[in-house]
């Protein structure tokens, strides 16, 4: 007997469209996390020399100290990967972070202060607001 099958009449597919809405492009986690620490470090951007992808993506960060670092995203956070812009060194085992905050906390006392800063510049424009 012969059944003439058309992928249209599955109800189930084999491809989960829904899937690609929960897969993060991590170029654009990596311009989210610029955009939201670059007041408190000195430079920082996304590596355009390195390849990026779906699954990872580099950012070059300057502290306030004058220190540069390479850093990788992915999946797992942040973590560096070089002491110097574009420079993904192999043989370094360095602990991820889930955050930039956490990230940038250990490396720059600059970044601490300047956040810390920002941060109560902040406060004290929504105390003065509630007055």
């Amino acid at each position: 007997m012969e059944i003439d099958y058309q992928p249209e009449d599955s109800p189930v597919s084999l491809f989960d469209e829904d899937c690609i809405d929960h897969v993060k492009d991590m170029r654009l986690e990596a311009e989210a996390v610029v955009n939201d620490v670059l007041f408190a470090v000195a430079k920082m951007y996304v590596s355009s020399n390195l390849d990026s992808a779906l699954a990872v993506a580099y950012i070059n960060v300057e502290t306030r100290e004058g220190n540069r670092y390479c850093l990788e995203l992915n999946e797992a956070g942040l973590r560096v990967v070089g002491y110097a812009f574009d420079q993904v060194d192999e043989s370094l085992s360095t602990q991820y972070f889930e955050t930039i905050y956490s990230l940038l906390d250990t490396l720059s006392p600059g970044y601490r202060e300047a956040f810390g800063n920002a941060l109560l510049q902040r406060l004290e424009r929504l105390q003065q607001n509630g007055q």
